[in-house]
């Protein structure tokens, strides 16, 4: 596999994965599993819709809750500047690609559009901002969710979305290749300095595959999955606690959330800040996503389809 040439300068500045709006059947259910079980903030909410933010989360929202049929209504991103959100439109309709402007609720000027595998992606570069909690003890409940992370696409479409994203600036971390033809099936890719922001895996899509928040520590994935149980909702554990054998190399649990809806947590990732930090390659027979477990089948083939 041949790399593409990582874009150190490019034409707008992505900062960072910034939220998702997720609909959902029953929403005071989801409300119940994302506030009370995985401790989420609840920054405001309406009759049709709640808006969720991190512990350490100073904007509005990084999780939306919309009524309605299951399904992701588009993965977010932060730009730096609002010059950097008009060349990063004129980027999208360059490329052919569908943009236009929206008036989002709690967030400054917002374009929507899709990118070559056709997720639904939202660009801005300002929201209403509400106090940081991680430092108020008394806030915290549950898995003590911090911060959204990163997502992870299914596409068969790996090797465009690698060539269209480090051409955005995106700088690709880790990647896996199939030993049989050393074609790409996942790839990592990032803009804040850590591991990814948003992750491409080979499959039927585009789906979301999942969405990720940090939590304080790794004695909470063991907490969330006692207290799923507690509340007779084990079937929700869907894979975990355990680690990462493979990139991130982090500790993880994933769950599902009322709708099938899938969440992971873990507690922290390394960084990859610095020039020198090269993509590392692994194989697949070597990416051993579970460590000492293995996941199952539906991880691999059960994800959440676009609006």
């Amino acid at each position: 596999m041949k790399l593409p040439e990582m874009v150190y300068k490019p034409p707008f500045a992505v900062t960072r994965a910034s939220h998702v709006a997720i609909r959902v059947r029953d929403l005071q259910a989801s409300r119940a599993f994302y506030v009370d079980l995985l401790g989420f903030v609840i920054s405001d909410e309406s009759r049709d819709t709640i808006w969720l933010r991190g512990l350490e989360e100073g904007c509005h929202h990084s999780l939306v809750l919309r009524q309605g049929d299951p399904a992701c209504e588009h993965f977010g991103m932060r730009v730096l500047t609002q010059e950097d959100l008009e060349l990063a439109k004129t980027h999208f309709s360059s490329a052919g690609l569908p943009t236009k402007w929206v008036e989002v609720e709690h967030q400054g000027k917002t374009f929507q559009t899709v990118d070559p595998a056709g997720t639904k992606l939202e660009f801005c570069a300002t929201m209403e901002t509400r106090p940081r909690l991680f430092h108020h003890v008394e806030a915290y409940r549950g898995a003590g969710v911090q911060r959204l992370d990163h997502a992870q696409i299914l596409t068969p479409k790996i090797v465009e979305s690698l060539d269209f994203y480090v051409g955005m600036g995106f700088r690709l971390s880790e990647y896996v290749v199939d030993p049989n033809n050393e074609e790409p099936v996942f790839i990592f890719l990032q803009r804040k300095g850590n591991p990814h922001d948003i992750v491409f895996a080979k499959g039927d899509g585009p789906r979301i595959h999942h969405f990720a928040y940090t939590v304080p520590e790794t004695v909470q994935l063991m907490t969330t999955a006692d207290l799923l149980v507690r509340a007779g909702m084990p079937g929700h554990v869907e894979f975990g606690p355990a680690r990462h054998f493979s990139p991130g190399l982090a500790r993880f649990l994933y769950l599902r959330d009322p709708d099938g809806h899938r969440i992971e947590l873990f507690p922290t990732h390394y960084q990859t800040i610095d020039i020198e930090d090269e993509p590392i390659r692994w194989q697949a027979p070597d990416f051993l996503i579970g460590g000492w477990q293995t996941p199952p089948e539906r991880w691999f083939n059960e994800a959440t389809s676009f609006a």
